[in-house]
């Protein structure tokens, strides 16, 4: 059974009065550029329920995939696919259809998502997605990685699983790809795959095991 701590649940920066936001524009001013670059995206995705309510705001879609192209500016000739690369990752907004699926549904199954999370060993070269369903429920894909560059990491899918409580049921391996961190640091990833897709990350409070 995946062991699974409390997560710390998400709180994005809110902003309640006009002191307060010009206190921040004031500081924005004086930050790096990755620094007001991130806290840009951050800002852009917090109401966006993990990419759920940007699929029908093509607006909003373009703003946030013009806040991750400045931030992926300032990643450029970074490197993303070192040890620090090795965490479990929590899912705070996205565009593959997939995985939104899943997360929007999931109350058809009598529950609902909670955290999704990418679980990545590179001493260990393997990857994890991770879909969890409280208290019991989760459903995960293993992959073994490679990398590929400073930036790109290839993967091949070698299993997946969905598991409830005193049960299991294992499902068959179905493909291979690759994704690449544009942006990395100490608290967010920015990503974007072999489809195109976007992924914002950050790491979590907590350590996925199976």
């Amino acid at each position: 059974m995946a062991s699974l701590s409390p997560p710390t649940p998400y709180t994005p920066t809110c902003y309640r009065s006009t002191s307060t936001v010009t206190r921040s524009s004031l500081a924005d001013h004086s930050q790096s550029p990755a620094v007001s670059a991130k806290r840009h995206l951050l800002r852009l995705i917090s109401d966006q329920d993990r990419g759920l309510k940007t699929q029908s705001n093509p607006r909003k879609l373009a703003e946030i995939i013009g806040a991750i192209d400045s931030l992926a500016a300032v990643g450029r000739g970074s490197v993303t696919t070192d040890e620090s690369l090795s965490a479990t990752w929590r899912m705070l907004w996205t565009t593959e259809k997939e995985q939104l699926f899943i997360v929007k549904n999931a109350g058809v199954f009598g529950t609902a998502a909670g955290d999704v999370l990418q679980v990545i060993d590179t001493a260990a070269r393997s990857l994890n997605n991770v879909i969890t369903f409280p208290p019991d429920g989760v459903f995960f894909v293993r992959s073994d990685i490679q990398i590929a560059s400073p930036q790109r990491v290839n993967f091949q899918f070698t299993s997946a699983v969905l598991r409830g409580k005193g049960w299991e049921f294992p499902l068959p391996p179905f493909g291979q790809g690759w994704f690449e961190s544009y942006y990395m640091d100490d608290e967010i990833r920015v990503v974007k795959d072999i489809r195109q897709d976007y992924l914002v990350v950050e790491r979590a409070s907590y350590s996925w095991k199976e």
